[in-house]
């Protein structure tokens, strides 16, 4: 009897084990599934959180490379604008070297001349030509420049002349104002306002295509002809010049070439008869294929003649302030 007991007990007992066997074994599977199930939702997360890291890093990648790039740009700029900024410094010494020969000149100090070669009216198409003979003889001149119907070359309306300020300037020619409209006979000269009015539209347009403001100008058929036609008002536009630092200059020396030349000899005999002083500045139009023809001739001849030929610059003994 004892022993039926002791194996009732031992049954109950290996089923007990057994059903805490299979609860624990349920839990650990149970267990297992939640344990698997948020290590796959933590992956999940984990490789949400690389991936936002990822584009965290690209983004901060791709900005600092825009910061580098505009860093860059504007070391770059920095650059130009010390290169221009070098530039003038290097043209403001040669005017300064050029200022003291004058000087020396005057005083009969020195066996150089100066000649200013000048052209009215541009630009036009044929500048191009102008610029190109200069580049090659590396002479710097001046032009007197106009803005009226320049988009369209006056002298080829197959081309615009817009682009033509830039490169007198780029190319190291001192540019100048000439007004706007040169309209001599159509009320330029009827009082101050009216003239300085034009003076103003091309100092503008000058700015604008080339980031130069003048200060020099030349009066539309020289002073003679403002003094002509302003009559009581030339005096005030000389001094509303002076107002807005302008200094004017005419010219002692010319081919000719704004009235009727019909032929090249005819401008190189006007042009050698018309010079005679020690500090000339020369007349000639960008227009003109009689000028351009004789232009290396002309170069050539000022340099045979001891001349240095000289951009025109502000503080000039030529510039009349």
């Amino acid at each position: 009897m004892g022993r039926i007991r002791t194996l009732e007990k031992d049954r109950k007992q290996t089923r007990k084990s057994l059903i805490l066997t299979i609860i624990t074994i349920i839990l650990f599977v149970i267990l297992s599934l939640l344990i698997l199930n948020n290590y796959q939702i933590f992956k999940s997360e984990l490789h949400k959180n690389t991936e936002l890291k990822n584009k965290i890093k690209t983004i901060k990648e791709s900005n600092t490379n825009e910061e580098d790039i505009n860093n860059n740009l504007s070391l770059k700029f920095n650059e130009i604008d010390n290169i221009d900024a070098s530039i003038m410094n290097e043209k403001n010494k040669v005017f300064e070297l050029a200022k003291n020969l004058e000087n020396k000149i005057v005083n009969k100090e020195t066996n150089y001349k100066i000649a200013y070669i000048t052209f009215d009216d541009g630009p036009y198409h044929l500048t191009d030509n102008v610029l190109e003979i200069l580049k090659k003889y590396e002479i710097k001149a001046t032009f007197f420049t106009i803005g009226l119907d320049k988009d369209t070359c006056y002298d080829n309306p197959n081309y615009s002349c817009k682009e033509t300020y830039k490169k007198i300037v780029d190319n190291g020619h001192t540019i100048a104002n000439h007004t706007y409209s040169h309209a001599i006979f159509r009320g330029l000269y009827n009082s101050s306002d009216s003239f300085i009015n034009q003076v103003k539209l091309q100092e503008k347009l000058i700015e604008e295509r080339t980031g130069i403001k003048t200060n020099i100008i030349r009066f539309p058929g020289g002073s003679a002809t403002a003094n002509a036609l302003a009559k009581n008002s030339v005096n005030s536009i000389m001094q509303e010049l002076k107002n807005n630092h302008y200094g004017w200059v005419d010219w002692t020396a010319q081919d000719g070439d704004g009235g009727y030349l019909p032929s090249s000899d005819l401008a190189w005999n006007n042009f050698i008869n018309t010079i005679d002083e020690n500090i000339e500045v020369i007349l000639f139009h960008d227009y003109s294929y009689q000028t351009i023809s004789i232009l290396p001739k002309v170069i050539e001849y000022l340099q045979e003649k001891n001349y240095i030929l000289l951009p025109l610059f502000y503080d000039s003994i030529k510039v009349n302030k």
